[in-house]
This record gives structure tokens, sequence and C-alpha cells, in this order.
């Protein structure tokens, strides 16, 4: 996949300054082991004192490995997940402080893909009924008539035929369920949609035509993203910046073409080293970093630096220093004492 056109750079041209959501010092525990049988009890920290924001229109890309937090980060926007300190502040209220009641009233503005096309659709309820459900919760659309022809609007957006509307979720592929899900999405007429690895189950072919098919919709609607993703290519593709997790924390944040043209946290730089670039002389002159050692548990993190233990460039200074996510060139935030 290429980087964005000349469309999407037209389109971050319309990305307002105003921040639709800022995270502050997001913190997630959760806590394991003790009970009905005894044993000492263990916190995982799955988000540890997390902080970014999103410009309204744009796209912030979140990537790191299996475990790292970024879907925990993205449940806990969306209060999914309660978090365990920290704000999250959605067009100028936090989140983190309201009733249930007055949640409510904001869910239809916040909305999520999820990952598994098969396990996230009902398959006790026709496409037309999985879509038209949250029209009627929500009395965006009470009357029946008007809400199936809401929902034959909602498929052709999502570039499905108005007929799937009569089928149920097995008659349909991978690539439609997750369409489906768009389409879900998209019905509440949201402003921030949270996009939870929505191409990781698809085939490459497929992946493509559900990437495009988000950029139409974030032109057209002025959407605007949460993009959590392990797959570089993807993330590159579609992102205006993108923010990097390691164990339960941003290591770095910045714009897309600096994070790939010069990234400068070292995880960061090893993570891209691992992305093969189709060039074979290029890929065989390019200097590739290794990591060793394993990803170390969240029941029981590094102290100071946790990236510290499997860093090319560590100092004795890492294992007790906590490096500040700070700003080391305009625009480009990176958590490490060594840049």
């Amino acid at each position: 996949m290429s980087p964005k056109g000349e469309e999407a750079t037209a389109q971050r041209a319309q990305i307002s300054p105003e921040p639709i959501l800022i995270v502050k010092n997001l913190v997630k525990h959760f806590q394991v082991g003790g009970g009905l049988f005894g044993g000492s009890p263990a916190v995982v920290k799955a988000v540890d004192d997390v902080s970014f924001q999103i410009q309204r229109g744009e796209t912030l890309g979140l990537v790191g490995e299996s475990g790292c937090g970024k879907t925990t980060t993205g449940r806990c926007i969306l209060r999914l997940e309660p978090p365990t300190s920290g704000e999250v502040i959605f067009e100028g209220r936090d989140l983190a402080k309201l009733s249930d009641s007055e949640l409510r009233g904001l869910r239809r503005r916040m909305q999520v893909i999820f990952q598994d096309p098969y396990s996230s659709l009902n398959p006790r309820m026709t496409v037309g009924q999985i879509i038209a459900e949250p029209l009627s919760v929500h009395g965006i659309v009470p009357d029946r008539t008007a809400r199936a022809a809401r929902v034959q609007d909602l498929l052709r957006h999502a570039g499905l035929l108005p007929a799937m509307a009569r089928r149920y979720p097995h008659e349909l592929s991978g690539g439609q369920r997750q369409r489906v899900g768009v389409a879900r999405a998209l019905a509440m007429e949201p402003s921030l949609i949270i996009c939870d690895e929505p191409v990781s189950a698809l085939d490459v072919s497929i992946q493509a035509q559900i990437i495009n098919l988000l950029e139409e919709l974030q032109t057209e609607f002025g959407l605007t993203y949460l993009f959590v993703a392990h797959d570089l290519s993807v993330v590159r593709h579609i992102s205006d910046r993108v923010a990097v997790m390691y164990l339960g924390k941003i290591v770095e944040i910045t714009d897309r073409k600096a994070l790939y043209e010069d990234p400068l946290h070292p995880y960061t730089q090893a993570l891209l080293s691992a992305v093969p670039i189709p060039d074979p002389a290029v890929e065989a002159k390019r200097e590739h970093v290794v990591l060793g050692g394993e990803v170390p548990s969240p029941l029981n993190p590094p102290s100071g630096c946790v990236f510290h233990p499997r860093c090319p460039i560590a100092v004795p200074e890492c294992r007790t220093v906590v490096p500040e996510l700070r700003e080391v060139k305009p625009g480009h935030h990176a958590a490490c004492i060594r840049v």
C-alpha cells in the first residue's frame, strides 16, 4: 500500500486545530489472582500513564506489539472499560466522570469497528436488523419504514447491495461482514470512530478495500479515527500521525512522514527495520535492528524505562529513570533519555 495521495493531502488541510479527544495520564490496571482459593493478588498494568490528543478530522494510528495496551486504551476511551485513573475528554467533557445516563447521550458520537467481523455480529439477526437496532434504540429514526430506507442507504455507503439487508452474517464473506460493521458504526452519525485492528483478520486485497472505504467515508462525513493496528504498512497508508506503544506506555508520537523517515526511539527503529522493503537492492543494504529477549510481563514491568532490558543503546541510568514523553523536535515527541 502506498501513502495517501493528493486527495488525502487535501483532506488533511481540513483538519481542525481543535482537539476532539484529549487523553491525559490514562491508567488501566487489572487485578488478577487472589479470590476464592486465596493467593496474593497481582496487578496487570495494561495502560500506564498514557497521554495524547486527536484533532478533529485526523487519523491517529496507534501501533505496537500484541499485548502492549492498544486495544485496552481504545476500550477505556469508549468507557467499555472504566479507567483506573486519568482523564478522557471528548468534545469538552470528561467521560471518566460521567454517569451512565450522561454517557448514553454521548455514545452516539463515539463508535467502534471491532477486529473480528465474525464474532462482532449477532448471528441470529439479519444484516438489516443489525444496522437498524442502534437507530431504534437511540430514537434516531423511530419510523420503521424510514429506518429500512436508512439501512439501505448505509449499506450503499459501505459498498454493499441494499438486498443484503435480508441476509444473515454467516451468508457473507469476511470483508462483507466488516463492511456491515462499518455501516453499523456509521448509522449513529458519529464524530469519532475507534478502529480496533479492523483489517487484521482479512485477506490483503480485502484490507486495501476496507482502508480505502474508511478514507472515503472520512472525507465525506468529516470523521475522526483512532486507528489501532500492528501492521505498520496499513498505518502508514491511513494515518496522519502515529503513536507507538510499548508495555502500556507511549514511547513516540509524531506525524507519519517524520516517524517513517526519521524514527527517534530505539523501539520504533526496531519495529520499522522489521518491515521488508520490496526493492531487493535497498533491502540488502538496510541495517536491521534485532531486539534481544522477550517482552516483559505487564504483571512485573521493569523499573525505569520499560524498554531498557531490550534496548540496544541502554545505559545504567535507564534502569532507574522513567523517561518523560518530551518534544525532541517540533511536533516529534519521544520517551528516551538517549535521544
